[in-house]
């Protein structure tokens, strides 16, 4: 007698179109979502890392010369190389620390995930600068009608816009040095893998 082969079970079916289509990576729906989380976060990610660099940031001391003049002081014109330095340093941390969150999102690795973090980070840069240059204000405000030969504090300042430029590029640099130390050609993101094979059962034998 032949053998008589079992109905494939639609159970398994199933089973067999999860395991290949959504079980690997998150659906392509998911992404751009995703990706506007990063940027809007690494945006405001820019308030608390302004208000601590206005934190850090040394005020730039003067001497009143005039009604409406003042001089900066010899030993304090350096305080504005501090302030850029501070504000350099903090976020060049924040490039770092970002590219590491971001590559650690395994799923979701990739192009479009450099892109957000990259646009992220500028964004983050430039809320930093605006908050900072806010609250160093509050601290130190501009006096109206100083006296003559009088000190003055001045509130810090970024004497250039480039330094909007250091976080993006230290988060951009970081990612790419994590992608090239990747032992996985997809990046462990997991499009080129197999899907596992599910086992079927064994074929009833006929009498």
């Amino acid at each position: 007698m032949g053998e008589v082969l079992p109905a494939r079970s639609p159970r398994l079916d199933a089973a067999r179109s999860q395991v290949t289509s959504g079980g690997v990576t998150p659906p392509r729906h998911r992404r751009p979502r995703v990706f506007a989380r990063v940027v809007v976060l690494s945006a405001v990610l820019g308030v608390p890392v302004g208000a601590i660099w206005a934190l850090l940031a040394p005020a730039v001391h003067m001497l009143v010369v005039a009604e409406d003049r003042g001089v900066v002081l010899t030993t304090e014109s350096l305080h504005r190389f501090d302030a850029l330095a501070i504000f350099v340093g903090i976020t060049i941390v924040t490039g770092v620390l970002s590219a590491v969150a971001v590559w650690g999102m395994r799923r979701f690795r990739g192009l479009g995930a450099v892109a957000a973090l990259v646009v992220g980070s500028a964004l983050g840069a430039g809320v930093a600068a605006l908050v900072g240059m806010g609250v160093a204000r509050l601290r130190y405000p501009d006096v109206t009608g100083p006296a003559v030969d009088t000190v003055i504090a001045a509130a810090p300042g970024l004497s250039t816009p480039l330094v909007l430029v250091v976080q993006p590029l230290a988060a951009a640099l970081v990612y790419l040095l994590l992608v090239s130390l990747s032992p996985e050609d997809d990046l462990g993101v997991g499009d080129g893998e197999d899907p596992p094979v599910v086992a079927e059962p064994e074929p009833a034998e006929g009498v």
